[in-house]
């Protein structure tokens, strides 16, 4: 597996709980910081999406690695990136997406990123769908990505070609998501993926969970277990939904990548 973070850049504690995971059902994990460490962008700005490509590469040569069963999961930031590197590898087995994008989004950083896209191939910055700057006022964070969405007829080539990835997608998401719109960005891959004539993804989405959906379970005696409501939900809600989803999720993966 090649493991991605969030908007955090990568290797931070809440992670290890998917590696851990993850390795603990038989799969070698490469788990990378894309952003904010040594020889990388210091800010969620101008990624090249080439880190990933030498990530695949290196972890293909690795001697307890089947270089031709390889996965890609990242969550929130990084289930943006993990579709955007399904698009450009074929050979992939499988992406999961956990609160996923259906768009490349502008950086994240302070405030002169904002106009600058999340990620670059070639040296060029990926085209993006621009933040609605006048919903940050009434609607905060969620409200810079909720109300640009209806502008996206006006930004067609934001949108990730989902279409490309040879393989299967799973998408996990909170219908009480209140850092971005989750879900409504899983239905927008869904459509895509059907309008494109191929098979559609499988959404595992859940009602009283929010940006904490996705990982590995947590439970009451957790010191971060409170902290699952941070971004919509309630802490029940989100980790009644990972003890859901993380048994289908590893099911999902082992399907797609065991021998």
């Amino acid at each position: 597996m090649l493991l991605l973070g969030g908007s955090e850049g990568g290797l931070h504690a809440g992670g290890g709980g998917m590696v851990k995971g993850l390795v603990a059902e038989g799969f070698s994990v490469l788990y990378i910081c894309y952003f904010g460490c040594p020889g990388t962008p210091p800010q969620m700005v101008a990624v090249p999406l080439e880190t990933f490509d030498r990530a695949l590469a290196f972890l293909r040569t690795q001697p307890i690695v089947n270089p031709k069963q390889i996965a890609v999961v990242g969550g929130s930031k990084g289930g943006e990136a993990a579709l955007l590197i399904g698009t450009r590898d074929r050979r992939l087995k499988a992406v999961v997406a956990g609160m996923p994008s259906s768009v490349v989004w502008p950086g994240i950083g302070d405030s002169a990123t904002f106009t600058e896209s999340s990620w670059t191939a070639g040296g060029a910055p990926l085209p993006f769908l621009p933040y609605a700057f006048g919903s940050f006022a009434k609607g905060g964070i969620f409200g810079l990505y909720n109300d640009a969405l209806p502008n996206l007829p006006q930004h067609p080539d934001a949108v990730i070609p989902v279409e490309r990835i040879a393989k299967s997608i799973l998408l996990v998401c909170g219908e009480a998501d209140s850092l971005w719109p989750s879900c409504p960005m899983a239905d927008q891959i869904s459509d895509r993926l059907k309008s494109k004539g191929r098979p559609a993804a499988i959404v595992l989405r859940y009602k009283d969970a929010g940006h904490a959906v996705f990982g590995a379970p947590t439970d009451k005696t957790s010191p971060n277990y409170a902290a699952l409501a941070n971004f919509g939900g309630t802490a029940e809600g989100n980790a009644a939904a990972r003890a859901d989803g993380w048994p289908k999720v590893i099911s999902f993966l082992n399907a797609a990548v065991r021998p």
